[in-house]
């Protein structure tokens, strides 16, 4: 099996505080197991760094699945980034903040966890189910397993077009 490096990098990092299965995916247990502070609080979520210990804030306003999907964003920032935003330039900022939306989908949906379970649709049933099995929102599982599907997908092509062309 073939990962990306942020597919390794979540899969390492979940495996070594203990979380193998989407049952076990849970911000405050993550927050804990890395030293990281958490807190809900009124203001838009946010990373940041005081007397070098990481925080983050979530908005105590969202529904859970938004708290989840707000927390692997953020957790980008505190594990792979460092700076204050406010004083980058913007493409740089623009580069991190894509990278933290990429990073947010295969935390909260770990593509280790997603092979386990063998999905091979993204019908709405299906859809339905993953949302609740990793506690996300419908549109964030119906992003997220479309983009595992079509991964897989160029992942067989690319070893069949590899072996007919060793033939």
């Amino acid at each position: 099996m073939y990962y990306t490096h942020t597919e390794d990098f979540v899969k390492q990092l979940y495996t070594r505080i203990g979380i193998n299965s989407h049952e076990a995916l849970d911000y405050r247990i993550i927050a804990q197991a890395l030293g990281i502070k958490l807190y809900l609080w009124p203001k838009r979520s946010m990373a940041l760094f005081h007397n070098q210990l990481p925080y983050i804030m979530l908005y105590d306003q969202q529904n859970k699945e938004q708290q989840w999907q707000d927390f692997c964003h953020e957790l980008c920032h505190v594990l792979l980034h460092t700076g204050h935003q406010g004083n980058m330039a913007p493409l740089f900022r623009e580069y991190q903040e894509n990278k933290a939306n990429n990073f947010m989908y295969h935390a909260c949906m770990p593509t280790f966890m997603l092979d386990a379970l063998q999905i091979r649709d993204y019908m709405p049933i299906t859809i339905r189910r993953l949302q609740q099995l990793f506690g996300v929102e419908y549109d964030f599982a119906l992003k997220r397993i479309t983009q595992y599907l079509m991964n897989q997908m160029l992942l067989n092509w690319n070893g069949r077009h590899t072996d007919a062309v060793k033939e």
